[in-house]
């Protein structure tokens, strides 16, 4: 099962893009952090950075709500997808998008 939950904060600006056939995406990055003890028992937070992608609905929403430090819920699927640059075979995974609630 592809299943991605996410609660954080919106760490980008959201990018906007129409593409060829006139849908719309909606780019943009968040911030989870998580909670872990070190080897002499202490409390250490890492934060995390995740690529996310909006489609839909949800890319009128980023674009007229979605600011940076936003609390955002995110309930989605995780994607990998692959392209050329220079010639070289590069890979990109994200969250698309299939509900999210702003806190």
């Amino acid at each position: 099962m592809n299943h991605v939950n996410l609660i954080g904060k919106v760490s980008s600006i959201p990018k906007v893009v129409e593409l060829a056939n006139g849908r719309k995406i909606a780019q943009f990055t968040m911030s989870t952090k998580e909670m872990y003890l070190d080897e002499t028992g202490k409390t250490k937070t890492r934060s995390n950075w995740h690529r996310l992608t909006a489609w839909g609905r949800w890319v009128q929403v980023m674009e007229e709500l979605g600011i940076v430090g936003m609390d955002l819920a995110v309930e989605g699927k995780l994607v990998t997808r692959f392209y050329k640059d220079n010639g070289a075979r590069k890979c990109i995974s994200e969250v698309e998008v299939n509900d999210l609630i702003i806190l």
